[in-house]
């Protein structure tokens, strides 16, 4: 479904001549193809949905780096690029759900120093995964569990 969205939306901006929509959609095309050619068969929306965390990913880390060496043009231009992919994505959820949903899996899991880190971050992303950023639920229970 989500992949069939990319490509739909992919001809209506190539048909509509927004050629930086263009640009980014048929990257998102080709890591989803690549994956595919990767794993020998069709993704799954989990699987297209992890290939577009990874585009995600890789957006934010080439930000920074530009924005540490001055270059905000091409900062401006990856921030673009980041928020056409965030359109595929599910609903993220917001930094107070992410931490109840934190705060009730340590208690769950008994969770009290840095030793269950791991089984925490484990489970939060198994039960919410595709709705979560891996790096705001480590943060969020290194603060909780290791700063107490």
């Amino acid at each position: 479904m989500m992949k069939q969205q990319i490509e739909k939306d992919f001809l209506d901006a190539y048909k509509s001549h927004e050629d930086e929509r263009v640009s980014v959609l048929r990257m998102v095309k080709s890591a989803i193809q690549n994956a595919e050619i990767a794993q020998k068969g069709e993704l799954d929306e989990s699987a297209v949905t992890s290939v577009l965390k990874k585009e995600i990913k890789q957006r934010k880390d080439s930000i920074a780096a530009y924005k540490d060496a001055g270059r905000e043009d091409a900062a401006a231009k990856e921030e673009r690029e980041l928020e056409i992919i965030s359109l595929y994505l599910p609903q993220q959820l917001s930094e107070e759900e992410l931490k109840k949903i934190v705060e009730n899996t340590i208690s769950e899991l008994n969770a009290s120093g840095k030793e269950d880190l791991g089984k925490v971050i484990g489970a939060v992303m198994k039960e919410h995964g595709d709705n979560v950023d891996g790096g705001a639920v480590s943060a969020i229970i290194k603060d909780l569990l290791i700063k107490r």
